[in-house]
């Protein structure tokens, strides 16, 4: 197996072992530690803030302080994104396609990297480039049945799919190979974030964990 492939950081850890990681895809954060927290509490503690929200970086700087929660940060193109992301207290980093930059990065400061990839060709590439885990964007178009036949030739790569996946349907990703899913707007809606509906976005994080069994 590729030692790449086998992370000891204890970000992938909590993410293999919650089975999930949280996307939170909104235009502002008012209270990053209040939403990480309430997350975590629910049985989501890997956190990704992306850089497609406004001040993202002080947004995980404030996360971060929430002991229970792990924050990463996502949607990271560039070397600069990165190095900005990681002097902030990112504890892993996730791109939405093969960035080479942003891999010697992280591969440089420890912190592990999904990477997000498509085809088997961009899978392997992701490998070779020192992805921890490879994220496959966007799972919707093919679904779980994609997953299953990319583990065929890729048996030891960790796999993690994105976009599409719901309490629906996350269950069958995990069966299909999936070390775990990621949760989007379905969990975290962006009004209900500007809003701090804490309770919402809790009860919402419980079923889509609840649905993973």
């Amino acid at each position: 197996m590729n030692p790449l492939l086998s992370s000891s950081s204890e970000a992938i850890e909590v993410i293999r072992a919650d089975r999930a990681l949280t996307v939170v895809r909104a235009p502002e954060i008012p209270d990053p530690a209040g939403l990480a927290r309430t997350l975590a509490g629910a049985g989501i503690r890997a956190v990704e803030l992306t850089f497609t929200t406004l001040g993202v970086l002080e947004a995980v700087r404030t996360a971060s302080t929430v002991r229970e929660a792990v924050v990463g940060v996502g949607t990271v193109t560039t070397r600069a994104q990165a190095e900005a992301a990681i002097e902030v207290g990112a504890r892993f980093l996730v791109t939405p396609a093969l960035r080479p930059e942003v891999a010697e990065v992280a591969v440089a400061h420890g912190i592990p990297v999904v990477m997000g990839a498509f085809t088997p060709s961009e899978v392997l590439t992701a490998v070779e480039l020192g992805a921890a885990v490879v994220k496959i964007f966007p799972a919707r178009a093919f679904g779980p049945a994609y997953l299953k036949d990319l583990r065929g030739p890729f048996p030891h790569v960790d796999l993690i799919p994105s976009g599409g996946v719901n309490a629906k349907n996350a269950r069958d990703f995990l069966r299909a190979g999936a070390i775990a899913v990621s949760a989007g707007t379905d969990v975290v809606a962006p009004a209900d974030v500007a809003s701090s509906r804490w309770s919402r976005i809790g009860a919402n994080a419980e079923r889509f964990v609840h649905s993973l069994d």
